[in-house]
């Protein structure tokens, strides 16, 4: 399967400050990646201009051999989909009325609801196990049922690519391992190609086929979890000591960090 996504020569800044310099990223087709890396690390920089949120200073990111910052809005959003950290949506609106927002790249004139737009959303909901939400409005859900509301929403667009920019943040351990287990399904069921920035280094192990470790605004390691979670690339991206075990069911690798690299110095 060609690879549809990746970054040329991708220079990306605030002002005067380089936050990412000449970057070559190609984000696998099919797969769920994740982005990993310490805070300020250029991780979510990286994903916001990759989906086209942020324009870099120079270079490309590349959808389907065309420039991306180069195309219409609508037909990008036709194509991919993005979950920023903590949306929030207008009091009182509903489950289904923020669902039908993702139908607005392929509406035309008034943007009127068709009767095919309104099976697309109650499938999304439907997927998000949503249903018996549909009518709450979204500041009424829990966490977890929020995050799953707006997943709904990026699903009504019927995108090939998802971006989710920390999508756990905030959420308690329960709710988490909800929201990922719902990205894995939309993998392996429908094939959709997940990009997310994630905090936690043993849900990216676990959930994504597909790491990229950020330092710097740098790759400094890509691959398979198995291939990234090693105690070199811990040790140079986040500072820290760490032993790597296989995860007694899945056999994926496990992070358990016991200290600081001695280049973090002590904290007194």
């Amino acid at each position: 399967m060609p690879e549809r996504l990746h970054a040329e020569q991708l220079s990306i800044g605030y002002a005067e400050a380089m936050i990412v310099d000449s970057l070559n990223l190609t984000l696998p087709t099919g797969k769920i990646t994740a982005l990993v890396g310490a805070n300020g690390s250029g991780k979510s920089t990286i994903l916001k201009t990759m989906a086209r949120i942020m324009k870099p200073k120079s270079g490309s990111v590349m959808l389907d051999g065309k420039s991306i910052h180069t195309l219409p809005t609508k037909e990008v959003a036709r194509q991919l989909a993005i979950l920023p950290q903590n949306p929030t949506a207008p009091d009182g609106l509903t489950v289904t009325e923020l669902v039908s927002y993702g139908r607005y790249p392929h509406q035309k004139g008034f943007g009127t609801l068709t009767t095919e737009d309104r099976r697309i959303i109650t499938a999304a909901i439907a997927v998000t196990g949503m249903e018996s939400f549909s009518d709450r409005p979204i500041d009424r859900l829990s966490g977890g049922q929020r995050q799953r509301a707006w997943i709904a929403m990026a699903l009504a667009q019927q995108t090939d690519i998802l971006f989710l920019d920390e999508p756990t943040t905030f959420l308690d351990m329960a709710h988490q391992l909800e929201v990922l287990q719902l990205l894995q399904k939309l993998n392996e069921l429908e094939g959709r190609t997940i990009i997310m920035v994630v905090h936690d280094l043993n849900h990216a192990s676990r959930y994504a086929q597909h790491m990229v470790a950020i330092k710097s605004g740098k790759v400094i390691s890509e691959g398979p979890p198995v291939e990234v979670m090693t105690t070199n690339v811990l040790r140079e991206v986040f500072g820290i000591e760490a032993d790597i075990m296989a995860d007694p069911r899945t056999g994926v690798p496990l992070c358990m960090p016991y200290g600081l690299a001695a280049n973090k110095g002590s904290v007194g």
